[in-house]
């Protein structure tokens, strides 16, 4: 297997391989120019992430600041739609669906590092020096609502149509159809159509 393929793969890999260097070098220039670019160029930052990205469909947006790892891990569902200040690190694959919003400063981070601080270290290998990394890949379903400042661990799967709360930091997976706030996130309650504001009687 090549390092590519291992990592996305979830295995330990060497990030200092030279495809791995360029993907990254690639996404960063995009990540530069597409920070970098004015409000009335909207052609311009879709077809920067266009570049990079693994798929989107049609309407997705993300205000600058944004971030990748790598990009060409990432998928992204229809009207998606991301605040300020993202962060994907896309080691692992990382699969958004459709209808989904973030947040300002929303983390989504599949990298993973040995606990053990000896095998955490960077160290000498016979192709190298660097230290070992591997990744899970994270799913977040349709319809979900991530608010400001969620951090998304690897390995999650947060359900269908759930909102995550302000500041949480998702450890585990989240159902459908909830709340979830916390560090570690824990599910509140569920969603109900007591949540309504629409179609309300006004007192």
């Amino acid at each position: 297997m090549t390092e590519r393929e291992k990592m996305v793969a979830g295995q330990l890999y060497n990030p200092t391989d030279p495809e791995l260097v360029a993907l990254r070098r690639k996404v960063r220039q995009a990540c530069v120019d597409y920070n970098n670019s004015n409000e009335d160029e909207e052609q311009k930052r879709y077809d920067l992430l266009h570049s990079v990205l693994k798929s989107h469909k049609n309407d997705f947006y993300f205000e600058p600041t944004v971030r990748f790892d790598y990009g060409c891990n990432t998928s992204i569902g229809e009207n998606f739609y991301a605040n300020y200040n993202s962060v994907i690190l896309d080691v692992a694959p990382v699969t958004i669906g459709d209808n989904v919003m973030f947040g300002p400063n929303v983390t989504i981070a599949t990298p993973l590092h040995p606990l053990v601080a000896d095998e955490r270290a960077i160290q000498q290998f016979p192709d190298g020096v660097y230290d070992l990394e591997y990744a899970k890949p994270i799913t977040i379903c349709d319809g979900v609502w991530l608010a400001s400042g969620v951090i998304v661990n690897g390995g999650v799967t947060i359900g269908k149509n759930s909102v995550i709360g302000s500041g949480s930091v998702v450890t585990k997976d989240i159902p459908e159809g909830v709340i979830a706030v916390g560090n570690p996130c824990r599910v509140l309650r569920k969603i109900t159509d007591k949540d309504r504001m629409f179609n309300k009687k006004v007192k």
